[in-house]
């Protein structure tokens, strides 16, 4: 019998509810967590939108009819067309494909690679935490968009470019969460015994120090991803992203910009869209952060 069997029956004899794992109080008050769930609904419709975009949208992205340029929000166009008379609401939904893809692949490189060399600093001894976090300080030194704009002149335009600036920006933020947390854990006893037993280094990271750090990282990542979904948008606004003529939400707004006294739903509506997605990310990680650490809980 274990120890979980062994408290289970006696909480019973006691007359007790029977009690919830960890993982069911982090589900039980994500759930109550009334802005966490506004997050994930609006998440959850974004990455519904990117996967199934194609197939919803009531016209191909780059389908020109001049004819109809200009044409104010309609039932044939509920979000109007654009300059060659696309349609704003399919070139929206395709473009939450590209900003979602870009978010998920630059955030999971910044993860990564962010979390391994916090764990690294925080592990290796105090030579090895000066070079790392000396490093990160550089590079958390610049403003986001002047770094990111810094490697797209190195790299060159393109969206894969793009995707490597914007998870070079926030890299030093996990290595930062990373070093903290394992600094803390690194201390606690079951590390200490791991290491008496033999255990080498990167095992104690990946097996022991890894799994008790993974809450903040996972906030840190719902969070990240809002704004480098912005960050990709201000690069395309800049023209440094997506390539025209593929649909991009921050390319829209730069191109609506030209005629925004003309037409104003050329812009107002890829504007919304970085808007919700933006704030159902935040929304998401802020109820994340509570539900994976309720002493943070706001009240």
């Amino acid at each position: 019998m274990t120890a979980n069997q062994s408290v289970a029956q006696l909480d019973l004899q006691l007359g007790l509810p029977p009690r919830r794992s960890l993982f069911q109080d982090v589900v039980h008050r994500f759930v109550r967590h009334r802005v966490g769930m506004i997050g994930l609904v609006i998440t959850l419709l974004v990455v519904f939108v990117a996967i199934f975009g194609p197939v919803l949208a009531p016209a191909p992205p780059n389908y020109m009819s001049f004819t109809e340029a200009f044409a104010a929000p309609s039932l044939a166009h509920p979000f109007g067309t654009d300059d060659f008379g696309r349609d704003i609401l399919s070139r929206i939904m395709y473009g939450a494909r590209v900003s979602l893809m870009v978010g998920v692949i630059s955030v999971g490189i910044a993860a990564t690679t962010g979390t391994l060399l916090g764990m690294i600093a925080g592990y290796g001894g105090r030579i090895v935490d000066e070079v790392i976090m000396r490093i990160m300080d550089v590079l958390f030194a610049f403003p986001t968009i002047l770094l990111a704009l810094a490697v797209m002149a190195i790299l060159g335009k393109g969206i894969n470019n793009a995707m490597i600036a914007i998870g070079v920006v926030y890299l030093p933020i996990f290595a930062r969460i990373a070093r903290s947390s394992t600094l803390k854990v690194k201390h606690e006893e079951f590390v200490q015994v791991a290491h008496a037993l033999g255990a080498s280094g990167p095992h104690i990271m990946l097996h022991h120090i890894f799994p008790n750090i993974l809450a903040p990282i996972i906030v840190e990542t719902s969070l990240s991803l809002s704004f480098a979904i912005l960050a990709e948008a201000a690069l395309s606004f800049f023209g440094l992203g997506t390539p025209p003529p593929d649909p991009s939400w921050g390319r829209m707004l730069s191109d609506g910009r030209e005629f925004f006294n003309q037409s104003v739903w050329i812009g107002i509506f890829p504007g919304l869209a970085i808007m919700f997605t933006v704030m159902g990310f935040n929304f998401l990680g802020d109820g994340l952060r509570d539900a994976l650490d309720p002493s943070m809980a706001r009240h």
